[in-house]
């Protein structure tokens, strides 16, 4: 039975979930009584913000000029900050289906997944989705498509998901167009790992594409990458219900069970192989997902309770389970002084940051307080050795350091023409380098810039939808670290520095920053009985002061006439009780407070 094995890739919102509910319609794998929107959607997550967060792989079955066609596809998740999943399904894959929404046109991810395709030597089938809206412009569209990626415009497919319309025409040109699975390079099994997830009761089900050899229940297998042996207990495909096997052979897509217990004996982009007859070297391309973005989790409870044993257990506990789900969020202990006991966490990137905690919060049930995000840096020290730090407060003495190095990033903006100037100026803002600019169509133009990824983190996203009007998207990629004029910025109230407050910045706005938290820091930090100095400095050297003033009694108010003398008397024995209160008592800090430092100041 002749076998096509492709991905479906695009940019978040241009109709792949749906697309690959309308092929396992068309197919008949579903009933018109069993399909569901986002049938490959199994979070509840990933409904409601219309995203995918997994890959899914299912496989069906489609006739073409008198022949049974087995079609392997993968639904893929668009965002950036999961392009290391896209690559490994990719890699999984002779094809990808490109899918561009006919009423927003191509869009920043839409070509980096192109490009991740070129790079992975996939044939691509453009694909025009969403031709049943009013607003659609397919044959604009198809010519951006030519314009940006090369793929002539005659080869695009016009579809709409929704209807169904133009489906069958794209199952043949899958069929037609698509090139067979290549032949076994070795005789020894060979076996991909694109993607895999936790299941409370089997232990963790991997999914996989044989690419030599064949894998058989009861099989003794090996992890190339982390060296671990297991024994296969259940072999099976989804169609798109999991249809179990004794054998899964060359060129097919399955999962496998075989009481894996934990996320991090498998990693994405492993090749599988046979423990007693291993093959001599693994599949490329296998490399570790790397976390670009850390903030601390902090259970949500007053100052008083803080590091309360009960919802600390809860949030490790919520922690824990999360990361046997999730293999690329990082986690290890972390104890402030404000906050109590939690966690320092890694992330991919923002949107990972955001899924991250949005699950701690509705399956583990526990209430949370993130700290700013950061991201890691590379110093070099004056004894020649090198460090990589992921908190401010891992930075080593000043004295110790040769030079800091930040991540910088190969940032691609796709905006409306009217917008290009001010978005210019926000990058430029950012510390950006300007690399070039090209057009897209006569009213679109692509930016590419090179920013420090600590830059973007924040408020970037934000400031470039309100720019342009929610028209304007962007894709990134870490290109490397540079060296910088960088510095650690420490907050101090009332004379003691707050960790969890500090932050490294860039000299050159740095005092720009540290007026702006201060500022905000003293709305949020109640008055107290004497006189609290916010402060921040770099080093010894204090490059910014606030002061919250104290809340003063009416010490004369009983005196109601007489020699001044008493009166300065009163006054006098106050100041010196202040004074005394300022050096032993204690200021307390809001949570609210530790995300003051978040928003930047523009």
């Amino acid at each position: 039975m002749p076998t096509r094995n492709f991905s479906i890739i695009a940019h978040i919102d241009h109709g792949k979930s749906t697309l690959a509910d309308r092929l396992l319609q068309a197919t008949r794998a579903v009933t018109a009584r069993e399909a569901r929107e986002q049938m490959l959607d199994s979070m509840d997550l990933e409904r409601e913000r219309g995203i995918t967060i997994k890959a899914s792989a299912v496989t069906v079955k489609h006739h073409f000029e008198g022949e049974e066609y087995e079609l392997n596809f993968i639904d893929t998740p668009g965002h950036v900050d999961f392009a290391y999943e896209v690559s490994r399904a990719l890699t999984a894959c002779e094809g990808a289906l490109l899918v561009v929404d006919s009423t927003q046109g191509v869009e920043a991810q839409t070509v980096a997944n192109a490009y991740l395709a070129v790079e992975n030597e996939l044939e691509l089938i453009p694909v025009v989705n969403k031709i049943d809206l009013p607003a659609a412009d397919p044959d604009g569209v198809a010519m951006e498509i030519e314009q940006v990626l090369g793929l002539p415009a005659e080869d695009c497919i016009y579809c709409s998901a929704k209807t169904g319309e133009g489906i069958p025409e794209l199952l043949d040109a899958i069929c037609r167009t698509l090139p067979p699975p290549r032949d076994p390079v070795t005789e020894k099994t060979r076996a991909l790992i694109f993607d895999s997830h936790y299941d409370d009761y089997r232990g963790v089900i991997v999914y996989f594409r044989v690419f030599d050899g064949a894998l058989r229940v009861g099989d003794r297998i090996r992890m190339m990458g982390t060296g671990r042996t297991f024994t296969i207990s259940e072999l099976g495909r989804y169609t798109p219900q999991p249809t179990k096997l004794k054998e899964i052979r060359h060129a097919e897509v399955g999962y496998m069970v075989a009481a894996i217990k934990t996320l991090d004996d498998v990693r994405v982009g492993d090749t599988i192989t046979i423990d007693h007859d291993p093959a001599e070297e693994a599949l490329p391309g296998y490399e570790e997902p790397k976390q670009m973005v850390f903030c601390d989790f902090y259970p949500a409870t007053s100052a008083a309770d803080a590091g309360k044993k009960g919802d600390y257990e809860d949030l490790r506990e919520a922690v824990e389970k999360l990361h046997l789900n999730d293999a690329s969020f990082t986690y290890q202990t972390q104890h402030s002084e404000a906050l109590g006991f939690g966690f320092r966490c890694g992330f991919l990137g923002l949107l990972h940051m955001e899924i991250v905690q949005e699950r701690l919060e509705r399956e583990g049930g526990v209430e949370i307080v993130q700290t700013a995000p950061t991201v890691s840096y590379e110093i070099a020290l004056t004894d020649g050795t090198e460090m990589e730090i992921h908190n401010p407060a891992e930075l080593p003495d000043t004295a110790t350091i040769a030079e800091m190095r930040e991540p910088i990033v190969k940032l691609e903006i796709i905006c409306p023409n009217e917008n290009i100037g001010d978005l210019m100026k926000l990058c430029d803002g950012r510390r950006g380098l300007f690399k070039g600019q090209r057009y897209v169509s006569d009213t679109r133009q692509i930016l590419d810039y090179e920013l420090p990824l600590a830059e973007i983190i924040y408020d970037f996203y934000d400031k470039l939808k309100s720019i342009t009007r929610g028209y304007g998207t962007m894709d990134y990629e870490i290109i490397g670290y540079r060296a910088d004029k960088l510095a650690r910025i420490s907050i101090l109230v009332n004379g003691q520095p707050v960790e969890a407050l500090s932050l490294i910045c860039h000299r050159s706005n740095a005092e720009v920053r540290s007026r702006a938290i201060l500022k905000k820091l003293k709305k949020q930090i109640d008055r107290h009985q004497f006189e609290i100095p916010l402060q921040a400095a770099i080093g010894g050297k204090i490059i910014a002061r606030e002061s919250i003033k104290g809340v003063r009694k009416n010490v004369t108010a009983k005196c109601y006439g007489g020699d001044i003398t008493r009166k300065r008397k009163l006054l006098e024995k106050q100041k010196e009780g202040k004074k005394r209160m300022k050096s032993v008592g204690s200021v307390n800090i809001p949570q609210e407070a530790f995300l003051a430092v978040l928003e930047q100041g523009d």
